[in-house]
């Protein structure tokens, strides 16, 4: 048996239908104009609000104080005898650089809460490193003396082999200032010589450096170096001790992951 088609509807239904279908559709439009609009007044207070965190903002440490010496010390390998020489010289030189500490009148407030160079000593087996060699301790310790002295505006590392043989220079006129370091930045050289394909900037300008590290015949060395303090600084020591290199088997353990920082903002300095 043929049942016919149903009835074709038209493309132009009477006014009665069209004027029906009118509160529905006015309904949908006014929740999709009300939700965009909800959604952008919330953006607009998340922009202006002042009260909570507010907009991010980079913390400018003060320079109190302005240099903090980091030196590892590994009671396993060496006497307690030369440990404490190491920590007299780190002392020493300390205090040859401090300053005295200063009143604002005003506020009767000390302008240097820190006064001088300041020394921070860890000792290898106080950190976890998950496995890592105990070389690694001076990254974790690095990282330690920023969060201990945040406004200090230089950290210098410097490992237990080293002696300071003449305590008048200072790191911030000898190695830091413009100046001074323009002329010993080592520019478009091979990290690890004599022909890498990682290669130190040739365009860098010296107030642009955060990091300096020295370099020997076998590359880079992290037994000196001295680190801008600020957000990269954080970012830069967090990231060299990550776990991901940490369990890498290199060679030469955090000194060889320091290779693997192509696009840091290094300038490299040949020790006499």
């Amino acid at each position: 048996m043929h049942f016919a088609y149903p009835p074709r509807k038209t493309s132009n239904p009477p006014p009665y239908l069209r004027a029906a279908k009118l509160p529905s559709l006015r309904r949908s439009r006014l929740k999709v104009i009300a939700a965009f609009g909800f959604a952008f007044l919330f953006f607009i207070y998340l922009l202006t609000r002042t009260g909570g965190y507010g907009p991010y903002k980079p913390h400018t440490p003060s320079g109190n104080p302005p240099v903090v010496m980091v030196t590892v010390l590994d009671e396993s390998k060496y006497d307690k005898a030369y440990l404490n020489m190491i920590k007299e010289n780190r002392i020493h030189y300390a205090e040859k650089h401090g300053t005295e500490l200063q009143i604002d009148v005003p506020s009767l407030a000390f302008s240097n809460e820190w006064p001088g160079y300041q020394t921070f000593f860890a000792k290898v087996g106080v950190y976890d490193l998950g496995g890592a060699p105990p070389s690694w301790t001076s990254v974790v310790a690095a990282r330690h003396a920023l969060t201990m002295f945040p406004d200090c505006r230089l950290l210098w590392y410097l490992d237990e082999h080293a002696l300071i043989m003449n305590p008048q220079l200072t790191i911030e006129d000898y190695v830091m200032k413009p100046s001074k370091l323009e002329s010993l930045m080592i520019k478009d050289h091979p990290v690890v010589p004599p022909d890498s394909i990682i290669k130190t900037f040739s365009h860098l300008k010296a107030q642009d450096v955060d990091l300096v590290v020295t370099q020997d015949k076998e590359g880079l060395s992290a037994g000196s170096f001295v680190l801008r303090n600020g957000d990269w600084a954080k970012f830069f020591l967090e990231t060299w001790f990550d776990p991901l290199y940490r369990s890498y088997n290199f060679q030469r353990a955090e000194t060889h992951a320091l290779v693997g920082w192509p696009d840091c903002r290094v300038a490299l300095q040949l020790l006499v």
